[in-house]
């Protein structure tokens, strides 16, 4: 009976063991809110730089940067949601793709 017990408690330690390193895993790839705040705030700036040389729009370029005002405000205001969108309307508005979760 003793041995019997000690192999079902192994293979029950080796099933917690493989689940825990899946979840591990899992969770080093997930991207919080608030790191992806900062990914399309670092990729609006670049676009904004980019865009701010000659021949851009000088209209798109201000709507942009208003609306990482806007952005900004609701990223620390810890309404990351509406951040996260109004970083990715400043982006398309710039004709920029904005960068991917799973990236």
């Amino acid at each position: 009976m003793q041995r019997r017990s000690t192999g079902w408690m192994g293979a029950l330690a080796g099933i917690s063991l493989a689940m825990l390193a899946v979840a591990q895993s899992g969770a080093e790839a997930a991207v919080t809110r608030s790191e992806y705040c900062s990914r399309l705030g670092s990729q609006l700036d670049g676009a904004i730089r980019t865009k701010a040389e000659p021949g851009a729009s000088a209209s798109q370029i201000a709507t942009a940067t208003a609306l990482q005002d806007k952005a900004n405000r609701f990223c620390a205001e810890r309404k990351e949601a509406q951040g996260i969108r109004t970083y990715a309307n400043a982006l398309k508005l710039l004709g920029v793709t904005p960068v991917d979760l799973d990236q």
